[in-house]
């Protein structure tokens, strides 16, 4: 618990009488008796709990054994964590370990808070985000997951949660005795693993990211019951900086995403040509602060969460949902962004996730470690996953298609590459086969030098693919919103007049509207788009200004 240690008056800031006086009109004071829960891991909290008299311990809930206390919080402190923020489950079990009296902010307040109150909302946003990370450290308040660490599907749903920036503890049945009986109650197949047992003590064989984040309460069950003013869909930078400008406005805002926020600038090991770090930062703190400060200002987050289909005839707009369920928004901006691109090699999604990597994470570089890794691509994404895997990696092989790296890479990445004693960059070459156990771990691959033809074979057990992305767009086929000739959205100029007279626009769209009236779109999914963090958060600032004037009936 370094941090826990090193930022301790960070995480535990404490009010002043005058502080707590300037917060009354925020919430209510509530008395409670001695061993009173105030709120128990996996359910609701009624909010931010600032403790005027008594003391309240917080424990850490582990589904599998007893409560463990965490710290015991006093007068002038507060009881609150980031999922207060949006009324999501507690991570922890908190209760009154003497007389307790408390000033109790529900959500609403505590945003209402951090606008209002800059210099208390600063060190309470501050201390949320801390602790948040604490219990990610700590692997508590989430769900165990139970099964051989190395499996692919253990894998997957230690990806999923880590993405989503949610708690959890691995337990290896061949290494605890407690797994292990889980393992032989719960699991009489080897394809029931891995097992998660979440903290309501549901236990959930081998599940889908979505049945976990259902059992979870990762995702709001009331997104569809009003109606809203923005609709995002899509959570990595570009819609991520839509929805904090737009709710920042007083718009009401909800995002949707399949998988988790920061799509595929989350996934990155490394950014540093993002103005403002100049030593860098990782995708996933990064696009973190902008999933905590579009809640910060009330926008509302429904991930995972697949949209299937947009219904333009519908007014307001509808999004479909993979469960069945409905979203309604006045207006809807695209930011859906690009799926991973698979290169045609045979047998390929047999080992994805068992070898077949389309991100580089702590998690699989882990599994790295004094081996050999083939990474192919030329682009950004390939060279940062080089230089954080090297790390790890005896040796980290760049197969590229192109002649040289300077065709699609930053010079500066290309510099530190070509200074790593392990990265060995093969221009012109493919990777054409892919071999495995029975199973189904990947073993061996085979790449071929295009000019020459000759063949290497080597016993390789890790594949990051990062060739690009296609643009995800297949839930709109059935809407009429008008694509390029690669499947992207096209915007502004780049609507045809033909595009306007199928949509049924009545005047030239806005620089990012598309050819259906109140639909946008932002960053990589866009037509002409500049494929760069930096870029797609200034579309995402960009567009708020179009939806005011959509919204007030202009376009």
């Amino acid at each position: 618990m370094a941090t826990l240690d090193t930022r301790r008056e960070q995480i535990f800031p404490k009010f002043s009488p005058e502080e707590i006086d300037r917060l009354q009109r925020f919430g209510e004071e509530r008395s409670y008796s001695p061993n009173t829960p105030l709120f128990v891991a996996g359910e609701i909290s009624p909010g931010m709990f600032v403790l005027i008299e008594g003391i309240v311990e917080i424990d850490r809930h582990d589904p599998l054994g007893p409560l463990a206390p965490i710290v015991e919080l006093g007068p002038g402190e507060f009881v609150a964590e980031i999922g207060q923020l949006s009324g999501r489950p507690a991570l922890v079990d908190a209760r009154a370990k003497t007389e307790l009296k408390a000033l109790v902010i529900p959500p609403h307040g505590l945003r209402a808070v951090l606008i209002s109150e800059p210099e208390i909302g600063d060190r309470v946003m501050r201390a949320l985000i801390l602790r948040r990370v604490v219990l990610i450290e700590i692997g508590t308040g989430g769900p165990v997951l139970i099964g051989p660490r190395e499996s692919g599907d253990m894998i997957r749903l230690q990806g999923f949660l880590t993405r989503n920036a949610y708690p959890f503890q691995v337990l290896d049945p061949a290494e605890d005795p407690d797994a292990a009986s889980l393992v032989e109650r719960y699991a009489k197949k080897p394809e029931d693993l891995p097992l998660a047992v979440c903290p309501k003590g549901t236990i959930l064989k081998n599940p889908s990211e979505g049945d976990l984040a259902k059992a979870l309460d990762m995702v709001p069950n009331d997104v569809g019951r009003r109606s809203y003013d923005v609709a995002i869909v899509g959570a990595g930078p570009a819609g991520l900086s839509t929805a904090v400008y737009a709710a920042s406005e007083g718009f009401s805002v909800v995002v949707l995403d399949a998988r988790a926020f920061g799509g595929q600038a989350g996934a990155s090991a490394r950014i540093e040509n993002y103005f403002g770090f100049p030593t860098g930062i990782a995708g996933q703190p990064l696009t973190a602060r902008g999933y905590v400060q579009a809640q910060k200002f009330g926008a509302e987050m429904s991930i995972p969460e697949r949209v299937t289909r947009l219904n333009c005839d519908s007014h307001p707009l509808e999004l479909e949902l993979n469960d069945g369920g409905r979203v309604y928004a006045r207006t809807v901006v695209i930011a859906s962004g690009a799926s991973y691109r698979r290169p045609n090699i045979p047998h390929l999604r047999d080992f994805e996730g068992r070898g077949v990597w389309y991100w580089a994470s702590p998690i699989e570089a882990r599994m790295c470690q004094k081996e050999e890794v083939v990474i192919i691509g030329g682009g950004n994404s390939a060279g940062q996953a080089a230089v954080f895997l090297r790390k790890f990696a005896t040796r980290v092989w760049i197969l590229v298609r192109g002649k040289s790296l300077s065709e699609s890479m930053s010079r500066y990445l290309i510099d530190r590459i070509e200074a790593m004693e392990n990265i060995t960059v093969l221009t012109e070459t493919e990777l054409v086969a892919l071999s495995g156990s029975p199973k189904g771990q990947l073993d061996r691959v085979r790449w071929r030098h295009t000019p020459t033809g000759t063949e290497t074979e080597k016993d390789i057990h890790h594949v990051f693919i990062m060739i690009g992305a296609d643009p995800a767009t297949g839930w709109l086929e059935s809407c009429g919103v008008s694509l390029d000739e690669k499947k992207f959205v096209k915007t502004g100029f780049d609507v045809s007049n033909a595009d306007m007279a199928a949509g049924g626009a009545v005047a030239r769209p806005l620089a990012l509207q598309t050819s259906l009236r109140g639909v946008f779109a932002v960053g990589d999914v866009r037509s002409g788009s500049v494929k760069r963090v930096g870029a797609a958060i200034g579309e995402g600032a960009s567009v708020v200004a179009e939806l005011h004037a959509a919204l007030e009936g202009a376009h």
